[in-house]
């Protein structure tokens, strides 16, 4: 445990500085907020930012706002023109994060929803380059069925906590039903031919999945 706190404090102490916005955001994600945890933080957060540099999406969707965190970070790769959507499901988030996404150096690229993304997505005219799956676990082969037909081809998505903590290695008991989703999803999208996909171990795992 210390030698995984150790590595990780080397680790960020080697990359890109979060900058002073998102450190006061994460800071106020753990005093206000029951669940800080799901906020990205700093280094999946600039992992997030160097993967929208490297594919250079022109839009993004977002499943699973919560604090902003990671919207931010994503925004911040963003070229100019760029469009990030991000819907987050629990209306009682919106007071917290709506200030903290408005307030922020990119608020012009983004664009905040509240309410259910497999209802509100469709309604949209729109496809994207690049989406970032993090909402309820239970859903995640739903998320990725309406998100695959809106993805451009050669579009990425990313899919959070798809090792979800090593208890995808385990036989999940009926009423443990985020596993039981995330270890469907995990299997769904290793049989998928529309796709290549990699899980890289980083926090909780995160997939990337490129539409071929």
């Amino acid at each position: 445990m210390q030698e995984t706190e150790a590595i990780d404090n080397y680790i960020r102490s080697h990359i890109d500085d979060e900058g002073d916005y998102l450190r006061a955001l994460y800071r106020d994600t753990h005093v206000k907020l029951l669940y800080p945890r799901m906020a990205s933080g700093h280094l999946q957060g600039r992992m997030l930012k160097m993967f929208v540099r490297m594919i250079r999406p022109k839009c993004i969707l977002e499943i699973g706002t919560y604090s902003g965190y990671s919207a931010i970070c994503m925004a911040e790769g963003l070229e100019e023109g760029g469009t990030l959507h991000t819907f987050e499901i629990n209306d009682e988030q919106e007071d917290f994060t709506r200030p903290w996404l408005e307030g922020s150096p990119c608020a012009d690229k983004i664009r905040f929803y509240i309410g259910d993304a497999l209802e509100l997505v469709p309604r949209l005219d729109l496809h994207f380059d690049m989406a970032f799956i993090d909402g309820n676990k239970r859903h995640y082969i739903d998320y990725y069925e309406m998100v695959l037909p809106r993805l451009t081809p050669g579009g990425y998505i990313l899919a959070d906590n798809t090792l979800w903590d090593g208890h995808v290695l385990q036989e999940a008991v009926p009423a443990d039903q985020q596993t039981r989703g995330i270890q469907a999803f995990n299997d769904h999208v290793a049989a998928d031919t529309r796709v290549e996909k990699v899980i890289l171990p980083l926090r909780d795992g995160l997939t990337i999945i490129r539409k071929i």
